[in-house]
């Protein structure tokens, strides 16, 4: 099994393809250095128009960057090779609104009705702030990213509703304001923060105990700073005790052959 650090330098086709043979089950932070990194919410046909819709409503959290057609395991506007069905470190498997487990591959669970929603991820904004200076701890301790619930209301859809989900990265307070202005170049990968300082006004309880990902220190001379989150679309998914669901495991992302700072369309729901 490969380690994060043989991986950092490998090109984004010969990474997919070791994720594919299971040679790599580990978080995506850091690799492929300049390819858009993606959450995934697959669904069925059924409940995927509201959740297209939810998104469209809620692209601060959730910003859409492809849509499979249904029963097609292919995200062909996001690489020609890649196959839903085995490029992801880690799914996750969701039955009634329960974790019923994590998979390294779904091949076997594969349905004709389903429906692929990839969207954007921070790891491409996290790139950005690297690239300018600014450190990224998590990365740096080779962890994932700490995220939490907050009281953040969304727009609801159908079954589809509840709060944000936001990560938190300790940033030097005199980068803060450049944090701020880099990210908010990347509106497929949530954007500019919603939140800075005191966790306190986002309905954070203690920082020292993220919901998911590892807990991350704030030193002396940082900021704690809060930016949207993918595992935003997980909570919803998990809320709404559909019959059955399937996303990537936190910090476990679908790593596209697309720059990470590529034009996105938009996308609509009545598309599909």
């Amino acid at each position: 099994m490969s380690t994060h650090k043989e991986l950092a330098d490998l090109d984004v086709g010969a990474l997919r393809r070791l994720i594919r043979q299971g040679g790599y089950t580990r978080h995506t932070a850091g690799l492929a250095a300049g390819r858009l990194q993606c959450n995934l919410a697959i669904l069925p046909e059924d409940f995927a128009r509201d959740f297209i819709r939810f998104c469209e409503l809620n692209p601060k959290p959730c910003p859409i960057v492809a849509i499979g057609r249904p029963g097609d395991p292919s995200l062909p506007d996001l690489g020609a090779e890649i196959d839903i069905r085995t490029d992801v470190p880690k799914y996750r498997l969701f039955r009634h609104g329960v974790l019923a487990g994590e998979v390294t591959d779904i091949d076997d669970l594969w349905r004709s009705d389903f429906v692929t929603i990839a969207l954007g991820c921070s790891f491409t904004f996290e790139n950005a702030l690297m690239a300018e200076g600014i450190s990224v701890k998590h990365i740096d301790l080779d962890q994932t990213v700490p995220m939490y619930r907050s009281n953040i209301g969304l727009t609801g859809v159908g079954p589809f509703g509840g709060e944000m989900v936001v990560t938190m990265r300790p940033i030097p307070e005199d980068r803060v304001e450049d944090a701020w202005k880099i990210s908010a170049r990347y509106p497929q990968a949530h954007g500019a923060p919603i939140a800075k300082g005191d966790p306190s006004t986002i309905g954070i309880a203690d920082l020292t105990r993220p919901d998911w990902g590892d807990p991350v220190d704030v030193g002396p001379g940082e900021i704690p700073v809060y930016w949207a989150c993918g595992v935003t679309p997980q909570n919803v998914l998990m809320k709404a005790e559909i019959p059955f669901c399937i996303t990537h495991a936190p910090g476990h992302m679908l790593v596209a052959d697309v720059a990470e700072d590529a034009d996105i369309p938009t996308f609509h729901a009545h598309r599909h």
